[in-house]
């Protein structure tokens, strides 16, 4: 009978010790996906500061600058650009060291449950590792949601110029149907909006 519940308290050793060796597995998954999820963007990013500049070095030594529709504007617009896609390098350099210090710790915890179990000593260990790991991989949401701001505010500039130059040199009867943000004016004189059939057959 004493063997039987050795042997049976023995599982339930084993049972926990697999089950604490897991949870650290799936946190090491996921901050492997944030840190290539990350490494991915900073690439695009890396890839549109370069193109960029070329604009801007394009655009800085053209021969015939009067003849480029709003070049200040134009000018101003890509320098802003590269500000803020370069703030943006930072931020996902940021937010990628901070994932791989968050990795290195869950490494770690899974380690110290390891030198829990064979040798049954400092078993508060992994605990404060773990805790650490986890700060770190919430700092590096933080830097990541900042970022994804910053990528919406950046192509909402350069969609706004978009619209800007749109209607700086399209016909003056298309441009009038549309305010400066892109959309169709509601009531303007002589323009009633797209005319659409009231049935599926047509009129």
């Amino acid at each position: 009978m004493a063997d039987v519940v050795s042997s049976a308290s023995n599982l339930n050793s084993v049972i926990e010790f697999l089950t604490a060796m897991i949870t650290p597995a799936l946190l090491i998954s996921a901050t492997g996906s944030l840190v290539l999820s990350t490494s991915t963007r900073l690439g695009r990013v890396v890839d549109r500061v370069r193109a960029l500049e070329i604009r801007v070095g394009e655009l800085i030594y053209a021969e015939d600058k009067e003849s480029i529709p709003l070049y200040e504007k134009r000018v101003e617009v890509v320098v802003d650009l590269i500000d803020k896609v370069t703030s943006r390098s930072r931020l996902l350099q940021k937010a990628m060291t901070t994932f791989y210090y968050g990795l290195m710790l869950f490494i770690l915890t899974s380690v110290a449950i390891a030198v829990v179990g064979i040798f049954n000593v400092y078993r508060w260990m992994p605990i404060p590792i773990g805790i650490v790991g986890i700060m770190f991989l919430f700092a590096g949401s933080l830097l990541m949601l900042k970022e994804t701001r910053m990528a919406t505010a950046t192509i909402n500039e350069e969609m706004d110029f978009v619209w800007e130059l749109a209607r700086k040199v399209a016909p003056e009867d298309v441009a009038i149907k549309y305010d400066k943000k892109g959309r169709i004016k509601k009531k303007l004189k002589g323009y009633d909006g797209p005319k659409v059939s009231k049935t599926l057959g047509g009129e």
